[in-house]
């Protein structure tokens, strides 16, 4: 392994993720921009999530500023631009293509646990995320000693997939850092002069998360400028997942002059000891009978259980609405926080059919996208009328499909849309068609951007096929990319803005919120599937093997040691049974510490019960959700969700439908743990309803819904009418 990278400068430490990075960055750009220029401080924030933030934050001196803010990998890209401006970075849909083309063509013999598992749902995901992880850190095959089979072919492979992208004259986007950072060691052609030459000083921020490469880049950046980097303790999740060890641990590696700091204007929040405990175990001081010992020292938050998952979006939906009403706060302040990104879809779909704005833009998996499949159909009847098969069957999916989404389609408008390019095929498809007035006029404004966004997509891979020599440039080669993109995509993998113009209530994983902030915050689905949850790095391998692969591109054998030094809530390492799901269930509790910070008035944690059928059903609520909920200093009250005020006709129908099993259930839950259940209020529930029932005005479909709801609830499955 390659000597440690030497930095000069210094290193200011915030407590932990409960201090406002936001702030800190501002006052220590304050320092810097009056001595070098604006221009001349180039801020670097190692991921590019919270970018607009971060400028913000910056530019809100009493001084009016326009503060140079990119984050690493983006200023990384421009190194290599200006060493040579040809290079192409490789999209993401042909990495796609390209890889497979590679592992299709490989002369190794595949190893029979891969075989097994290419038929498993996500395993070209699990793959892609492990070569890119590999890619990040340099990893090649002639580095390593002994590796098990499947990660030499694996590793082989990656090998030989960036041979051909040396060929073909591209740079992967995980190959960026990396690559920059050989440009600015050897000075290739003298780049390190024209790329340092436009600053005087460095703001390193998020310095926590700068794995060894990417200090290596600030080291090679930094030989003659002024080097400030900004860290959290207590706050790596991503560089811990490949790299154990303390920010400060880094920065005394480095030989960085390491400080305390904390920002002079920070406003304490009503959980920032919640933020603390889960960061660090510290809990509150108390007095003799368990009380905080003083008003800073106390943390709060809000709570919200129903049911099920559904019912848990609703719930934050009303709360959202009654906190507007209370406070007159705009859909901005409001984040909702899932655990994966993969949920965000979902999440955001809910809230609006509950009558809340969202703001969240991203790029959908393409395969749940409709305009996608509207225009893949099309591609597979050109690519059969391509083969001289007969192109229109009435019982085929293609047509069916586009007979759906166009009245009027018919032969004839296949064959006006028939060029000899395929891209000016779709383009005309498009065109004749009306298809983005279509999206205008029938889709919300969140899910028009997205749709033309997808478009553009189809329409960059059709250009693509038309260059490249990777795939033939007809229909066939077309439809074959198109179906391996649809095939390999995940949501939300590209591009999230969280806040458009229009606004809205912003919809993320809980990572994102590490550099933002808001009034309110609803952290999701706090169960301990999530958190800390049990799929630690990959599904890819048994976690048996994961433990004994020392080259796999992640923290795979840590010792009790190791996990006591890197997450201080682990204070005696004796007591660490299994260190590979101590250190990374570490790192879940971690993640959930940072999500909280974002919060500055009210935070909100979420669960819903999980059950097997029946009426019986309990929670399984995130084992740190508990831990808050029984320290003492820290309280968890319900939130009144409940009560808040319905708002929107589906809302209403919902929460209608919902009243005969749920008032069922809660008179059983009463009987079943000895209490005495209020039957009145049931009775009054229920009068009200058979009001409603006897209107005339009563739609009778809503109508014929209610009653089937009593009959499900009173077990009458099947209608004897």
């Amino acid at each position: 392994m390659p000597s440690p990278p030497r930095l000069s400068g210094s290193c200011k430490l915030l407590p932990g993720p409960e201090s406002d990075p936001l702030a800190a960055a501002a006052e220590l750009y304050a320092e810097l921009a009056p001595r070098y220029g604006d221009r001349n401080v180039l801020v670097l924030k190692r991921h590019p999530t919270g970018l607009d933030r971060l400028a913000e934050a910056l530019g809100t001196d009493d001084a009016p500023r326009s503060p140079r803010v990119e984050s690493l990998p983006e200023h990384a890209s421009k190194t290599i631009e200006a060493y040579d401006p040809t290079l192409d970075r490789l999209e993401y849909e042909e990495r796609i293509e390209l890889i497979s083309l590679v592992i299709d063509g490989a002369s190794r013999d595949v190893p029979d646990y891969l075989e097994r598992a290419a038929d498993r749902d996500g395993f070209a995901r699990d793959v892609g995320q492990l070569l890119l992880g590999a890619t990040r850190q340099r990893l090649r095959l002639d580095d390593l000693e002994d590796p098990h089979d499947c990660l030499a072919f694996l590793y082989a492979m990656n090998d030989r997939f960036h041979e051909v992208l040396e060929q073909r004259g591209y740079v992967e986007r995980a190959d960026v850092v990396p690559r920059a950072v050989s440009l600015l060691e050897d000075d290739a052609d003298g780049v390190r002069g024209r790329v340092t030459d436009s600053f005087d000083a460095v703001l390193a921020v998020e310095f926590e998360e700068f794995r060894r490469l990417d200090r290596r880049y600030l080291a090679a950046l930094t030989d003659d400028a002024e080097l400030v980097c900004l860290g959290q303790r207590h706050a790596s999740v991503e560089r811990t997942g490949v790299e154990p060890g303390t920010v400060e641990s880094i920065a005394s590696e480095a030989d960085l002059e390491i400080e305390s700091f904390e920002p002079s204007d920070e406003d304490a929040s009503p959980h920032r000891a919640i933020t603390r405990f889960l960061a660090t175990g510290e809990a509150p001081t108390t007095d003799g009978v368990g009380e905080p010992a003083s008003e800073a020292e106390t943390g709060r938050a809000e709570q919200i259980r129903t049911r099920t998952a559904r019912e848990q979006v609703r719930a934050v939906a009303r709360e959202i609405q009654a906190l507007r009403d209370r406070h007159e706060w705009s859909y901005d302040e409001f984040a909702v926080a899932v655990p994966r990104i993969e949920r965000v879809p979902e999440t955001r779909r809910r809230l609006r059919e509950a009558g809340i704005p969202t703001a969240t833009i991203g790029t959908p998996s393409l395969a749940e996208d409709p305009v996608v499949n509207e225009l893949y159909a099309f591609v597979t009847l050109q690519s059969r009328r391509e083969r001289g098969a007969r192109p229109l069957e009435d019982d085929d999916d293609s047509t069916t499909r586009l007979r759906a989404r166009v009245p009027e389609f018919d032969r004839s408008l296949l064959e006006a849309c028939t060029d000899s390019s395929v891209a000016t095929s779709l383009e005309r498809w498009i065109e004749r068609t009306d298809l983005k007035g279509r999206i205008a006029r029938e889709e919300s404004w969140v899910d028009a951007r997205e749709q033309f966004a997808s478009v553009e997509r189809v329409l960059e891979i059709a250009g693509f096929v038309e260059e490249t020599d990777l795939v033939g440039p007809d229909w066939r080669g077309l439809r074959r990319m198109l179906r391996r993109t649809i095939r390999y995509d995940a949501p939300y993998v590209h591009a999230v803005e969280t806040r458009p113009p229009t606004g809205g209530v912003a919809v993320c994983a809980a990572d994102d919120l590490k550099y933002d902030s808001r009034e309110a915050v609803f952290l999701l689905d706090l169960l301990d599937d999530h958190y800390p949850g049990d799929g630690h790095l990959t599904r890819l391998f048994p976690r048996a093997w994961l433990e004994s692969m020392p080259n796999y591109p992640a923290v795979t054998d840590p010792s009790p040691e190791t996990v006591a030094h890197t997450f201080t809530p682990v204070a005696d390492p004796s007591e660490v049974t299994d260190p590979f799901d101590a250190y990374h269930a570490q790192r879940s509790r971690r993640r959930l510490a940072l999500a909280t910070r974002a919060a500055r008035s009210r935070l909100y944690c979420c669960s819903y019960e999980r059950g097997s059928g029946g009426l019986r059903r309990t929670y399984e609520e995130s084992r740190y959700l508990q831990l808050v909920a029984d320290t003492p200093g820290l309280s968890l009250a319900d939130a009144d969700a409940d009560t808040a005020r319905i708002r929107g006709e589906a809302a209403a129908t919902e929460a209608l439908l919902a009243q005969p099993r749920g008032e069922l259930e809660r008179v059983l839950r009463e009987a079943s743990t000895g209490g005495q259940a209020d039957l009145g209020e049931t009775e009054e529930l229920f009068e009200e309803i058979a009001l409603l029932l006897a209107d005339d005005d009563l739609d009778p479909v809503l109508a014929e819904a209610i009653r089937s709801q009593f009959e499900f609830a009173a077990g009458e499955v099947i209608r004897n009418e």
